[in-house]
């Protein structure tokens, strides 16, 4: 049902200065101290061939401190403002389906990393800002390391903030050979207030 109020300009501009306090500059991500990835391409290759991601396809993933895959989850983006407060509420959920929070531990041992599958191309766009503030912030209330952001345009791949990138896997391009590295996920859990916003898909 529709009422008939229109929000305010003033309520509009408030909206929108909230927003964007919610969105992590290129600056803000180099300097947080974001762990490396020794080899982003097998994940990226790995992710890209468990999720087969789409465009608005975003997959998060947990790995040890080895490097080896402990468990993933990917969901489709609804159509809306990029809002890091949205985004980290829907990765949070992911989360808290697939794997036990690591709070416990004075140090986190365990390392989250996002791949987004988009239009467009390699660059820093606000929604990759939203995306980055979200993982940042859900990565601390499941007392995990926050890890790489990763786009997957049609150009390639491309870890944002350090200038690694490349051409396979891509968007649309077909998932090479998947191997066995990893370990199956946790029977997944229902409900959650972020199945309003974001469209889960199949969580592998």
């Amino acid at each position: 049902m529709t009422f008939g109020f229109a929000p305010s300009s003033a309520a509009s501009s408030s909206a929108s200065a909230a927003s964007a306090h919610r969105v992590l500059e290129p600056a803000e991500w180099a300097a947080a101290g974001i762990p490396l990835l020794r080899n982003p391409r097998d994940v990226v290759s790995g992710l890209h061939s468990r999720h087969h991601p789409g465009p608005a396809t975003a997959v998060v993933a947990v790995l040890d401190p080895d490097e080896r895959l402990r468990a993933s989850a990917s969901f489709v983006r609804r159509p809306s403002a990029a809002d890091g407060w949205m985004f980290r509420n829907a990765l949070l959920a992911q989360l808290r389906r697939v794997i036990p929070h690591d709070l416990r531990r004075r140090t986190p041992v365990r390392t989250a990393v996002l791949l987004y599958c988009r239009e467009g191309d390699a660059r820093w766009t606000e929604e990759d800002g939203a995306w980055m503030w979200g993982l940042r912030d859900a990565c601390t209330l499941h007392g995990l390391r926050c890890g790489a952001y990763i786009t997957l345009t049609r150009d390639g791949w491309q870890v944002l903030g350090e200038g690694r990138g490349g051409r396979r896997p891509s968007a649309g391009s077909t998932p090479e050979p998947f191997g066995t590295t990893g370990t199956p996920s946790l029977p997944p859990r229902t409900g959650g207030a972020a199945s309003e916003v974001l469209r889960r898909a199949v969580a592998r």
